[in-house]
C-alpha cells in the first residue's frame, strides 16, 4: 500500500489563513526584515517566497539586498539599526553569506528577541533546556506536520540523518522533548542502513539526492524528507528515492510540497511571537 502523503502545502495554507486573521486583529502590524547578501539564485527564491508569504498575511516585510562585496562591519551596522527599529520584530539573515563574512558573528549580533530563525546561541540554549522562545523554522515545521496528522512521537524510535545546526541537531532535540528515542546519524555513521531500518520516524536532512533508498526504510515507518535538491532535469527532489520509499512507508512528505512550505509558515509564526514580546498584540 502506498504511503499517505503528508501535505505540507495544504497545512501551510491553513496556517497562513489563521495567521492573517490574528494579524488583522493586532494594534500594530508585525514587521520582518530580511537581509540578503549577494546574488545566490536559491537565496533569492527563498527571500521572494518569504516576502510573498508576509504580504498574504498582512505582515510588514522589508528587504535589504546588499552586494556581494558588502563588508562584515557594514552588515553588523545594519543589524544594529534593525535591532533598535520599533517597526521590526524579526530579523532574518539569509544564509549562506559570502566567505569573507563570519556567519557566527552576524547571527550573534541579532537581538535574541528578534531572532526569528532561532540561530542565536541564547535561543539555542533555551531550546536545549526545553524552554524555547522561538523554535527553528524547519524542525518546528516537521513537528507541526506530525501533529496535524496525529502521528505520535512518544516511545517511538526516531532517526535523524544529518547533524547541521539548522536542522539535524534541533530536530533531534524537538523529537527528544516529545519523548522519542532519538539517534542522530551523519557522514561518519557506520552501516547507516542498519540504523535507518530501526526508525519508526525517519527524518532525512542531508541534502544529497537518493541517499535514502527503499531498502533503508522499515515497513510502516513515517518518513520526513527535509532536503531540497535538484535532479539531472532540474526538478526539485529530496533525499529519498521517493518511488522506492513511498511503497515501504506509512506516511511520507513529498518534495516539493512537504516540509518547505511549513518552514516558511513557522517563520511567520515566530514573527508574530516576536511582535507579542514587543507588545504589539
Amino acid at each position: 500500500m502506498a504511503a499517505v502523503i503528508l501535505d505540507g502545502k495544504a497545512l501551510a495554507k491553513k496556517r497562513k489563513t489563521e495567521i492573517a486573521s490574528r494579524v488583522a486583529g493586532m494594534k500594530q502590524k508585525p514587521g520582518l526584515a530580511v537581509i540578503i547578501v549577494g546574488n545566490n539564485p536559491a537565496s533569492r527564491t527563498y527571500v521572494d517566497n518569504k516576502k510573498r508569504d508576509c504580504a498574504e498575511c498582512g505582515i510588514l516585510s522589508r528587504e535589504y539586498a546588499l552586494p556581494e562585496d558588502t563588508g562584515e562591519e557594514e552588515l553588523l551596522g545594519l543589524i544594529s539599526e534593525l535591532n533598535r527599529d520599533g517597526d521590526i520584530d524579526g530579523i532574518l539573515v539569509q544564509l549562506p553569506l559570502p566567505e569573507a563574512i563570519s556567519e557566527d558573528r552576524i547571527l550573534t549580533a541579532i537581538d535574541p528577541q528578534k531572532d526569528v530563525d532561532a540561530f542565536h546561541p541564547y535561543n539555542v540554549g533555551l531550546i536545549l533546556t526545553g524552554k524555547p522562545v522561538f523554535l527553528p523554522c524547519t524542525p518546528a515545521g516537521v513537528m507541526a506536520i506530525l501533529d496535524e496528522y496525529k502521528i505520535p512521537v512518544e516511545g517511538k524510535r526516531c532517526v535523524v540523518v544529518g547533524r547541521s545546526n539548522i536542522v539535524g541537531k534541533p530536530q533531534a532535540l524537538l523529537l527528544l522533548q516529545r519523548n522519542g528515542t532519538v539517534t542522530v546519524c551523519h557522514s561518519r555513521t557506520a552501516d547507516l542502513p542498519s540504523v535507518t531500518r530501526e526508525a519508526d520516524i525517519l527524518v532525512s536532512a542531508v541534502g544529497k539526492r537518493g541517499v535514502i533508498t527503499g531498502d533503508m526504510v522499515k515497513p510502516g515507518a513515517v518518513v520526513i524528507d527535509v532536503a531540497m535538491n535538484r535532479n539531472e532535469a532540474g526538478k526539485l527532489c529530496g533525499d529519498c528515492a521517493f518511488e522506492e520509499v513511498s511503497v515501504k512507508a506509512s506516511y511520507i512528505t513529498p518534495v516539493p510540497g512537504g516540509v518547505g512550505p511549513m518552514t516558511r509558515v513557522m517563520l511567520l509564526e515566530n514573527t508574530l511571537k516576536a511582535a507579542g514580546l514587543h507588545q504589539k498584540l
